[in-house]
């Protein structure tokens, strides 16, 4: 009985019908066609006589007939298991090109110039066309029953889907042929006794694990499907955990651009990250206006080898713009992200210049050789505790090359520059915050006085806040994963910090909607959602990973890190912020600085720092940032 499988495998499932054979099959039902329209004739038209030697003649003839149809329409290569309507029209030509022939051989070479040819013919051609697409249906009748009984249960492993809504529905169809997976029925939360695509509607009630695990047991389903991030979310905290907990794999499906021939390659279905549950229902922006003001300008993008950079250059390539220029000192990210925007975009220029913020010469050549209309500068140093041990260095990189980058802007007539600035810079703790908060208001004091005319000059400023970023370089999901790899311990700094986070993806294109909103001279706040608490985060990771946390992997908690908050400011309240027309975006409430000393505060800061003198440097950082109080920091001393 095994190699009676193996066989049927072999020619059917792996291999399918040849097309050579499809052809003899359609050779054959049309012979069959012509044969019966004979009989039919002799039955109906008793006057009509058929000789024997002519009815082998005429069978000579429709197999050359129909060979040629079939060939010129290829009716041969249709996949069967893929047969559409669509195919139809390609059978009827096909039919229409063996009776024409047939008509011709039946006056030129067997002399039949019977008056009722034209009905015989007629009626020939829709017997062959109806038995043409009969044959059709029974093939694929015939292929997903010796499918479903003889090898998928094989082969393929039991798979529930998640809902009953329209999504759910077409992506049972777009797994109906997986080699993969085999669908033993729908599951959701809501009860309903519906029958959905020929699929039972399975329901849980609650957090019942029971109940839950009864059924995914009695069903042998080892894997669950959603059709999309937002019902996997819906789930994050109830089917999710049990799931985890219980060695189920949980699967989330492409977009649909991401089918082959109306079916999913299983490379296109992945595990769920922790990414997914994360993220938040997807912020609805006017991409025609973000696109209409990039489409045709020169933009440059400073930082842009790193996780925000790279994805605005991904974004913004798409835009139409007439020239992108990435400008990072990482030369190895820099290659990677030229090497990726070139083959996808083989028509926009696209101009990688490694240099550093640092170096005012390297700045000017830019601006001076490309004149770039729009700038996005995500240029920076990031990582909390490591500035707060080169302060130096971040005062160098965050405030005096921002000032750097502002200046060109205004010397060369930039339109625009976006600053990408940090949730930090809210009532900062530790020295990157602080830096990042100095260079605002650089920026801002530099925009307003361009708008009151003490400075000469025509580039709107613009600054956009927002917290961690999922999966960004150096953060927290992917230091955790690379714990869990390790066997762990992972490591969490205090049992109650809490993070707000957003998607790379979501966070640019939210730079991109503010820029296209301002007016100049604002600082822009995103709605970052709710606070996540790492630990938990941490906790849901393991168990992504198929582990028991404390049994597995153990969390360990190291204390907080020098400048490192528990909690991260509220970014968006009507306390601190203004409406905008958009909901997930606010303009932040500040204090406006005036240039000059704004500017004199810059340049002291870079000299002290280039002296590496860093208490008088954090002292006057603190003067010039009332708000600045470090936390877990020797700079603590200087408040």
């Amino acid at each position: 009985m095994s190699n009676f499988i193996d066989v049927i495998r072999k020619y059917t499932f792996e291999r399918y019908l040849s097309s050579s054979v499809i052809a003899m099959i359609d050779i054959l039902t049309s012979t069959i066609a012509t044969m019966l329209t004979i009989v039919c004739v002799d039955a109906i038209l008793p006057d009509v006589s058929i000789p024997l030697y002519s009815v082998i003649k005429v069978t000579i003839c429709t197999i050359v007939a129909t060979l040629i149809g079939v060939l010129v329409m290829h009716t041969h290569r249709i996949i069967i298991r893929h047969s559409t309507i669509g195919d139809i029209w390609k059978l009827a030509v096909a039919t229409v090109i063996k009776d024409f022939l047939l008509a011709f051989c039946a006056v030129t070479f067997l002399n039949y110039n019977e008056p009722h040819l034209p009905l015989i013919l007629l009626f020939d051609t829709l017997l062959t066309f109806c038995l043409f697409i009969l044959v059709r249906i029974a093939m694929v009748v015939v292929y997903d029953s010796i499918k479903q009984n003889f090898v998928s249960t094989d082969t393929r492993s039991n798979i529930f889907i998640y809902g009953s809504s329209e999504k759910s529905t077409a992506l049972k169809l777009r797994l109906n042929n997986s080699p993969h997976y085999k669908i033993v029925g729908f599951i959701q939360h809501e009860a309903s006794s519906a029958k959905l695509a020929g699929q039972s509607l399975y329901h849980f009630k609650g957090k019942e694990c029971n109940e839950i695990e009864k059924l995914f047991y009695n069903r042998g389903v080892k894997y669950i499907i959603f059709p999309n991030y937002e019902t996997l979310r819906e789930e994050s905290e109830r089917l999710i955990p049990f799931c985890t907990s219980h060695n189920i794999k949980i699967l989330v499906a492409p977009p649909i651009d991401e089918a082959v021939d109306g079916n999913i390659p299983q490379s296109a279905i992945r595990e769920v990250k922790i990414e997914d549950l994360l993220g938040r229902e997807e912020i609805k922006i006017s991409m025609s206006e973000i696109i209409n003001n990039f489409a045709g300008k020169t933009v440059l993008v400073t930082g842009a080898a790193g996780s925000i950079g790279s994805e605005l250059c991904r974004q913004l390539a798409s835009f139409g713009i007439s020239k992108l220029i990435m400008f990072d000192n990482a030369e190895t990210p820099m290659h990677n992200i030229r090497l990726e925007l070139e083959d996808k975009h083989k028509s926009l220029p696209i101009v990688p210049i490694v240099g550093d913020v640092r170096q005012p010469n390297r700045l000017e050549y830019l601006f001076s050789s490309h004149k770039p209309q729009v700038v996005f500068h995500a240029a920076a140093y990031k990582h909390v505790p490591l500035m707060e041990e080169n302060p130096c260095e971040a005062v160098l990189v965050n405030v005096y090359g921002s000032r750097n980058v502002a200046d060109m802007c205004i010397k060369h007539g930039a339109e625009m520059m976006v600053m990408i600035s940090t949730d930090k810079a809210v009532n900062p703790t530790n020295i990157m915050g602080c830096t990042k908060r100095l260079a605002e208001i650089y920026v801002q004091s530099l925009g307003t006085a361009i708008t009151n005319g003490t400075v000469a000059g025509k580039t709107k400023f613009v600054t956009t806040r927002f917290g961690n970023v999922l999966g960004s370089n150096g953060s927290v999901i992917p230091r955790f994963r690379e714990q869990i790899i390790a066997g762990g311990p992972v490591t969490v700094t205090h049992p109650e910090i809490t993070r707000f986070f957003m998607t790379i993806p979501e966070a640019c294109r939210l730079v991109m909607e503010a820029a296209t909103m301002s007016c100049g001279n604002q600082i822009f706040v995103f709605d970052m959602g709710e606070s996540v608490k790492i630990v938990k985060l941490a906790e849901r990771m393991i168990e992504l990973a198929g582990f028991k946390v404390g049994r597995d992997i153990e969390i360990k908690f190291t204390g907080l890190r020098p400048g490192e908050k528990l909690y991260e400011e509220v970014l968006s309240n009507s306390e601190n912020t203004i409406e905008t027309n958009h909901s997930k975006i606010r303009i932040a409430k500040v204090r406006e600085y005036d240039y000059n000393d704004a500017a004199q505060g810059v340049e002291q800061l870079r000299e002290l720092a280039y002296n590496v003198k860093i208490i008088e440097m954090v002292k006057l950082m603190k003067q010039i940032v009332p708000e600045f109080k470090s936390q877990n920091s020797d700079f603590a001393k200087l408040d």
